[in-house]
């Protein structure tokens, strides 16, 4: 996809943060960046519920004017060489994003209303663009070692190519090396009830290694390691993610069109790892 990487703006400190690492994305995936912030519907709406500027007063302007030139110029620091464009949107945040996102190359977020070690508030804007965003979504969390390796979370195969191929492309732009963790017995696991039928380990091999054989030809500067932790699943991508500066994760499908969650091994990614995750849809 050739469209642009959007990213959220919404004025505040840790936002330029987010706004940083968007500009990164940019300029390693060659496209443009579209700062974008929504504003809710002015008190004094204009006929048929749509507003006007004019309604929004002159603070309002000026604030929005304010915080899209500030993280334009924290942009073009971090990515000089990437184009920049702005939008006010106005709507609700989750819904214009996940608009916005049907044609972005990549959307990007903050993982806001974080607490404790920036596990994800319930209700966040992170955690319900989670469920409906259709391309790819990074979530800026933690703290991500810059010369660490690409993360490629292995759980189950149907969601296996798409976040490779991200994952492999990641890790070439970055320079970095790839490792692959395979978790135990996850694909075994549905995530709205029942069970799927049972997979060995040898079986996993097998697929894993049919789907990256093309990648690796394809990305042949990118190292790749596998790993098969043991124990709990939960604790082995957490720990990982501790040493790692990308964390890539696929998910089955859009969830939050039919109303299901995401599946375990997502949510864990994005409300408990120490590094940015990115969340690719298959």
């Amino acid at each position: 996809m050739s469209g642009p990487v959007v990213v959220g703006v919404d004025g505040s400190r840790s936002n330029l943060a987010v706004v940083e690492a968007a500009a990164k994305a940019a300029e390693r995936l060659g496209v443009g960046l579209e700062l974008t912030q929504v504003v809710g519907w002015p008190a004094q709406a204009g006929r048929f519920g749509i507003p006007t500027w004019e309604s929004d007063g002159t603070a309002g302007r000026e604030s929005r004017t304010s915080a899209l030139a500030e993280a334009e110029r924290h942009a073009h620091s971090a990515a000089p060489r990437v184009r920049i464009s702005r939008e006010v949107l106005v709507g609700e945040p989750e819904n214009v994003l996940e608009r916005e996102s049907r044609t972005a190359s990549l959307t990007v977020v903050g993982a806001d209303g974080a607490q404790g070690y920036g596990a994800l508030r319930k209700g966040s804007l992170a955690g319900r663009l989670s469920a409906r965003s259709s391309g790819p979504l990074l979530v800026v969390r933690g703290r991500p070692n810059p010369a660490g390796p690409v993360l490629l979370v292995v759980h189950g195969t149907s969601t296996l190519r798409g976040a490779a191929e991200f994952a492999f492309a990641e890790a070439s732009a970055r320079g970095a090396d790839l490792v692959a963790v395979q978790l135990r017995n996850v694909s075994a696991a549905r995530p709205y009830g029942g069970s799927a039928p049972a997979v060995t380990e040898d079986e996993e091999d097998a697929e894993l290694a049919a789907a990256l054989a093309g990648l690796r030809e394809r990305y042949p500067d990118v190292t790749l390691r596998c790993r098969r932790p043991r124990g709990r699943s939960r604790r082995a991508l957490v720990e990982a993610s501790s040493d790692s500066q990308l964390l890539v994760v696929g998910a089955r499908g859009r969830f939050g069109f039919v109303g299901l969650p995401l599946d375990p091994v997502c949510q864990v990614a994005l409300r408990e790892a120490d590094c940015p995750v990115a969340l690719v849809r298959c």
